[in-house]
């Protein structure tokens, strides 16, 4: 699923979870409805609308690249929400020295990059997603993308991403957002991003 996401028999499947709550941080009452109700909608939205639009068969990604309208917000959520479930763990593995060494190169730091990364997620109006991806010579970049928008409209290659749609966080944390994007790191799996690279 890091990759991509390849349809079977022209439908998108449901990505399962490896876990039914993440500690303190996601609690299993916000993951019922964010995964099973939010992203399930998604899915079955973005079934529903393929046949006939001539996109059918091709992995999710490239039916991004060219859907419009209902068809780009549903493929762009599933991938969206199926990345930013993929990349948490309960025994996430912690951030290897390459990681930390393109990071240093890219922020000055890994503290500034989480600062950086945290600020542009808080101060993202309305509902959308905060990404770190890799442009075309491997430069790392954060960017803020509204709604269901993400960087594979961009030519980038996205590698991290914290939800900021209010029901991500909101059960949880209410309207503490900042806070819900600073608890995230501690469920970060970093061996997951590394091989989205």
């Amino acid at each position: 699923m890091s990759k991509d996401l390849t349809p079977i028999n022209g439908m998108f499947q449901m990505p399962t979870l490896p876990y039914d709550a993440l500690g303190t941080i996601i609690s299993k009452e916000t993951l019922s409805f964010h995964h099973g109700k939010h992203l399930k909608a998604y899915v079955d939205n973005l079934n529903k609308m393929l046949p006939g639009s001539g996109l059918e068969n091709l992995p999710l990604s490239e039916v991004i690249r060219k859907a419009e309208g209902g068809l780009f917000n549903n493929a762009g959520q599933v991938l969206n929400h199926a990345m930013y479930f993929e990349q948490f763990s309960n025994s996430p593995k912690a951030m290897s020295e390459k990681m930390k060494g393109l990071l240093e190169r890219d922020f000055g730091s890994v503290e500034a990059f989480k600062k950086e990364f945290e600020q542009k997620g808080a101060t993202l109006f309305g509902s959308g997603w905060v990404w770190l991806s890799a442009d075309a010579q491997g430069k790392l970049v954060i960017t803020q993308q509204k709604n269901a928008e993400n960087p594979v409209t961009m030519g980038l290659q996205p590698l991290l991403t914290f939800d900021v749609w209010e029901h991500a966080y909101y059960l949880d944390y209410q309207n503490r957002r900042a806070d819900y994007l600073a608890a995230l790191w501690q469920i970060v799996d970093w061996a997951i991003i590394e091989n989205r690279l």
